[in-house]
């Protein structure tokens, strides 16, 4: 299940992360980006604490898309040490982004 968190920045949220995380870029009018949620919930539920996942809306946040170069949407970003490390856009399926995101950690 997704919680929402506020952080005073982006910056923020990176630094203070115990785990690696996965950022979904994603806006509220895109297909794809729905069909990502339930499969993010399967993923979260499958990793168990090994990862963090949080959801940027790409329209009320521009400035984090533009920084991070976001072309497509949806695009996933894994953050390892505050450092991007890995990119996916378009949509995956959870056991694939299971076996992607564990052949990083």
């Amino acid at each position: 299940m997704a919680v929402k968190k506020q952080f005073s920045s982006f910056a923020e949220l990176l630094a203070n992360a115990e785990v690696p995380v996965l950022v979904d870029f994603y806006a509220t009018w895109c297909g794809p980006c729905q069909m990502m949620a339930p499969i993010l919930e399967q993923v979260n539920a499958q990793m168990n604490n090994q990862l963090q996942i949080v959801k940027i809306d790409t329209d009320k946040y521009p400035r984090l898309a533009t920084q991070y170069q976001i072309q497509a949407l949806p695009t996933l970003v894994l953050f390892r040490n505050g450092q991007p490390v890995d990119r996916i856009e378009g949509v995956l399926q959870a056991p694939d982004l299971v076996q992607r995101l564990r052949s990083l950690m």
